[in-house]
């Protein structure tokens, strides 16, 4: 049995056959995660002292990365006493995922290959989450991760943007068989992509394609919210290939100071707004990004680039979270 010590001076135990996430969460410590597949990067934490061997192959860190003792605590086992620079969730109460049954309310086609798809429970579910989280929807079996893009006092209906991918057996389903009222499993809520407390002034998104649907459930939250946002900024920087790709806009948040910027990779002579990549477009904005904190959700590669990018501006790293999404046939 090894000692696990974090950098907030919490510590746990862990045997050689056990990740370092399942034995925090034994133990009442629950670190930050998602896929807990080893297939994304929301456990990364570095070993600061000892050492780990992987529970399966992954192929998400670099070489340099694992140079530096980086693992995925999702997939890291002990070979000897660890401290992470790592903090746990503190006291932040995450709600026991469970598998309910839903019916699908209504679909709405809101882009060439995006629809809204809403989900509605049986009145006695009481299904509780965080705004930002995800869950599993299952359809024979097929299973699939989607954002929750509702704030979390929606719960008797939930509603998921969904992407059409080529080939995909459950994109086949939504997009040529699904129909309302037709019955699914769902499993959650998971993740722990939600808005943290922060001293920092500036609160960025960052979204690209349907990874614009857990920030759009963190702005309905804070706008349903009774808290005192007066001396923060907030800024929402959703990017896209194609003008017609947009298929949300904050219309409805009033009352935060909200800044939104719509980004175009590929922008026709017209389009007049900012192009490029989102996260050059943060750069040209004059955001003092000492004093910020970052949630960016979409393509991996867009995760990365950004969190390197603004570290390198001066970004806390601990400041900066994130959700990626995973394409999954």
């Amino acid at each position: 049995m090894f000692d696990i010590k974090l950098k907030n001076n919490k510590s746990f135990s862990c045997d050689s056959n056990t990740t370092i996430f399942e034995a925090a969460k034994k133990q009442g410590i629950v670190l930050e995660h998602s896929c807990l597949t080893a297939r994304c990067r929301s456990c990364l934490v570095k070993v600061l002292e000892g050492s780990t061997v992987d529970a399966q192959k992954e192929l998400v860190l670099s070489n340099e990365e694992k140079e530096q003792k980086f693992v995925l605590s999702c997939n890291a086992k002990p070979v000897s006493n660890l401290v992470l620079d790592i903090e746990d969730l503190g006291d932040i109460l995450l709600h026991e995922k469970r598998i309910v049954p839903s019916k699908i309310n209504a679909i709405e086609k809101v882009a060439k290959d995006i629809i809204k798809v809403v989900l509605r429970f049986p009145p006695t579910t009481n299904f509780k989450f965080i705004s930002g989280q995800y869950v599993n929807l299952m359809k024979g079996n097929i299973k699939r991760s989607y954002s929750i893009a509702n704030k979390s006092r929606d719960n008797s209906k939930l509603e998921f943007y969904i992407k059409k991918y080529e080939n995909g057996l459950m994109s086949n389903y939504w997009f040529e068989e699904a129909k309302p009222n037709d019955l699914l499993r769902m499993e959650g809520p998971l993740g722990t992509f939600f808005l943290r407390e922060s001293k920092k002034r500036n609160i960025i998104f960052l979204a690209t394609g349907t990874g614009l649907a857990p920030v759009k459930a963190i702005l309905e939250q804070l706008e349903d919210s009774n808290q005192d946002f007066t001396n923060k900024v907030f800024w929402l920087f959703v990017g896209a290939r194609h003008k017609e790709d947009f298929f949300w806009e904050p219309k409805e948040i009033r009352n935060i100071n909200l800044n939104f910027f719509p980004v175009l990779s590929r922008p026709t002579k017209d389009w007049e707004k900012d192009h490029g990549y989102v996260q050059d477009v943060v750069l040209k904005k004059d955001i003092n990004l000492s004093d910020t904190q970052v949630y960016a959700c979409g393509s991996n590669q867009m995760i990365e680039s950004a969190k390197k990018l603004f570290i390198e501006n001066s970004l806390p790293e601990e400041q900066f979270y994130s959700d990626a999404f995973i394409c999954t046939n």
